[in-house]
């Protein structure tokens, strides 16, 4: 689950550590009396979205202006002006793609007064079963280009959930960041501040670009990049408060009120796969018989027949899907189930895009007799391969 940069920022701010002053607006009204609480002159007018690369976006309507969704403004005017032309209207980044986002929310801040950018992140490092953090000195640009071009510019560090923070780890990043004096001290307060929030909030990332110098010598979280681990969430019902359900892919959404797992994508054969190993090995192979695949569906290993049916839903409700392959390994999870909730949601939802069903496992003989005197256009499948074969074929022919 992500969160938005203001969001991040009262996060920030319960752990004492250091960012902008700023406050969340809606309307360009509300911009305006934002910007009258703060000091001034000067301030940041942000598109709030959950995609990074906001500054160097662009708007698709005209009447949104050309300076992308990270503007400063040098007058309350300009404030709401700038207010006025970002909300409601769309923002497309180097991360959402051409669609882009629609802008329902702003995060005005104060102006600060930059000396260096600097580059800071923790996440989970799945390899070491550790928080890693990652340094650089090259703030204000996509770490991607940053390690492709100049790797030697990336210090890694990672903490032992053992012993976890201490002041050498602090230290460490300082001097990796080119830090003297007493913003070494701020820096590792700051370290161990970052380590308790993300460890305390069961976080799987933490992005801040830039993480500033002031001119007057003071570190500052000038952004904040917040993703959460979603298995952790019934521990943290604060963080659940903050989702933004209108950030979200409406389908992504229902899937989880199902407990299904279920990523969009871009192709055209929908997919139901229970296990993550088997839905990832038949997107390939879907590939590999020269389709793609519409998402990513995993409806676990004991899904009751009403799951199975609410899992066709969501397939069926992305109008880009032109044929489901269903590809089920039946351990906990028997066939002859599989096979109806399969017939009840073609029955009641009216399929009329071709439906290739694989079933092996527990009960796989029920499942298939079931399926072949349903009297329901089916077309089953002996094994992974004829299954990417047959969907494929099938969709070729009612296209």
């Amino acid at each position: 689950m992500n969160i938005h940069e203001y969001q991040a920022k009262e996060l920030y701010r319960q752990y004492g550590i250091p960012t902008g002053q700023g406050f969340p607006a809606f309307t360009a009204d509300e911009a305006v009396a934002a910007a009258k609480k703060l000091p001034g002159p000067v301030w940041v007018v942000k598109s709030q979205i959950h995609a990074g690369g906001r500054g160097k976006g662009t708007f698709k309507e005209k009447a949104a202006g050309e300076k992308g969704g990270v503007r400063i403004a040098k007058s309350i005017d300009e404030v709401k002006e700038f207010a006025g032309q970002m909300l409601g209207n769309t923002l497309v980044t180097i991360q959402t793609g051409p669609a882009g986002r629609v802008v329902n929310r702003l995060y005005v801040e104060d102006g600060s007064a930059i000396d260096r950018e600097l580059y800071l992140s923790a996440l989970v490092d799945r390899e070491t079963a550790r928080v890693a953090f990652i340094a650089s000195t090259e703030g204000g640009m996509d770490i991607e280009k940053v390690a492709h071009e100049t790797p030697e510019k990336i210090m890694t560090m990672s903490i032992d959930p053992a012993s976890g923070y201490q002041p050498f780890h602090g230290r460490k990043i300082a001097f990796a960041l080119g830090l003297k004096g007493d913003l070494v001290k701020q820096c590792s307060k700051l370290i161990e501040a970052l380590y308790k929030m993300v460890v305390e909030k069961d976080m799987s990332l933490l992005e801040i670009n830039p993480l500033v110098v002031t001119k007057d010598g003071n570190l500052i979280c000038l952004d904040g990049k917040m993703n959460f681990d979603s298995n952790a969430l019934y521990r943290h019902p604060e963080i659940v408060a903050m989702r933004d359900e209108g950030e979200e892919d409406p389908m992504e959404i229902e899937a989880s009120k199902h407990d299904l797992s279920y990523v969009k994508l871009d192709g055209t054969i929908g997919c139901m796969v229970n296990g993550a190993g088997l839905a990832m090995a038949t997107m390939d192979i879907i590939k590999l018989y020269g389709a793609e695949p519409a998402n990513f569906l995993d409806v676990g290993g004991g899904a009751s027949k009403e799951k199975v049916q609410a899992a066709f839903k969501i397939i069926l409700s992305d109008p880009a899907v032109k044929g489901i392959l269903v590809n089920i390994f039946g351990g906990i999870m028997r066939c002859d189930i599989i096979a109806e909730g399969v017939i009840a949601a073609a029955r009641e939802m009216d399929i009329t895009v071709p439906l290739v069903v694989r079933l092996e496992g527990t009960n796989v003989e029920l499942g298939k007799k079931i399926l072949a005197e349903s009297g329901l256009k089916i077309v089953p499948a002996d094994d992974l391969a004829d299954a990417a074969a047959k969907i494929t074929s099938e969709v070729k022919k009612a296209a």
